[in-house]
């Protein structure tokens, strides 16, 4: 008889001749050996032995589907009813509502239907982990070894959030590590999610929104180019960090931090249509929240009134203004 999660409805995902069911103790064999396989893109230390998959299928996974709130949950991945992979969320984060994708596929399947056999198990786990778990993101977390990987997730509508330099050492080299992220469209829930280069024109349309040059220092309109090598700089300054505030998946506005004598100066705006929804304070929380062990600075205008309620509120302290008295300097 096929065990159920607690969490999880009795429902069974399935495409075509696809399906995702509760993992199968009579597969714990057939994982073994495409584990053993595949461990060069694994975080697994050692081949895997009959004892020891015993004992995990028989202690570890055994008491996955009593748990009210696991933190994992592990699917045998079929074909026609045959086993041809596994996988599931892992590292689950109930309270913030996210968790890491795991998959392995059959060994055989791996140059021939890579693609269409990944592509069609993260349509079946997003319904698991959005539909079923309403779940903000899932995300996956894989060395920088595997490219058909890569374009596969993008396909599938995940975004590339971050790259971990030289993170890992594989085979005696330091390899990159890539987190590629999908957000739950139906999510509310606001966040900060690093910038990309694909979010080039949208800081450009924002930077040159009339509301937003009116409240900056400088208020000319910023040319194009200008913005280009500005934009560019700042992926590559280590001293700046630049952020898009997310609704699910559609962006609210930008907050970036630039280094300077020890302090980090923030600048951000919110895009138009999600003004006077008091955003400011959130996407200024959210960053206070990210980097606790900064010390932040801000320059505002005496006239942007709603700034400056933002770091009031936010307990900055009010430093220094300038000798016209239009230009203040909040410290915290």
């Amino acid at each position: 008889m096929m065990r159920n999660y607690k969490c999880l409805s009795t429902a069974i995902p399935s495409q075509g001749n696809f399906s995702l069911v509760p993992i199968r103790m009579e597969d714990r064999f057939k994982i073994m050996d495409w584990r053993n396989e595949q461990i060069y893109h694994l975080r697994q230390a050692k081949p895997l032995t009959i004892t020891e998959q015993d004992i995990y299928f028989g202690t570890v996974v055994s008491a996955l589907f009593d748990q009210e709130k696991p933190n994992q949950l592990l699917f045998s991945f079929l074909e026609e009813g045959k086993c041809i992979g596994y996988g599931g969320l892992v590292h689950i984060n109930w309270n913030d509502l996210h968790a890491e994708i795991s998959f392995i596929m059959n060994t055989a399947f791996e140059k021939t239907r890579f693609h269409e056999l990944w592509s069609t198990y993260l349509k079946l786990l997003q319904s698991i982990a959005f539909d079923q778990l309403h779940f903000r993101k899932i995300y996956t977390y894989a060395f920088d070894i595997r490219p058909y990987l890569y374009s596969t997730l993008l396909d599938s509508g995940f975004i590339e959030e971050a790259r971990l330099k030289e993170h890992c050492l594989i085979d005696g080299i330091y390899q990159d590590v890539l987190i590629h992220s999908l957000f739950n469209k139906q999510s509310k829930l606001f966040f900060l999610r690093p910038v990309t280069e694909n979010d080039i024109d949208l800081f450009f349309k924002w930077a040159n929104d009339p509301e937003v040059r009116q409240n900056s220092i400088n208020t000319d309109p910023i040319p194009y180019d200008t913005h280009v090598q500005w934009f560019n700089n700042q992926l590559q300054n280590k001293e700046s960090h630049l952020f898009v505030l997310s609704n699910g998946e559609e962006p609210a506005g930008q907050i970036r931090i630039q280094l300077n004598d020890g302090i980090w100066e923030i600048g951000y705006s919110i895009s138009k249509d999600y003004r006077g929804k008091k955003l400011g304070y959130t996407i200024v929380q959210l960053l206070l929240n990210r980097f606790p062990e900064y010390r932040f600075k801000a320059i505002v205008k005496k006239n942007n009134i709603a700034s400056i309620k933002v770091f009031e509120k936010l307990l900055f302290k009010l430093q220094t203004s300038s000798e016209d008295d239009t230009i203040y300097t909040f410290l915290k």
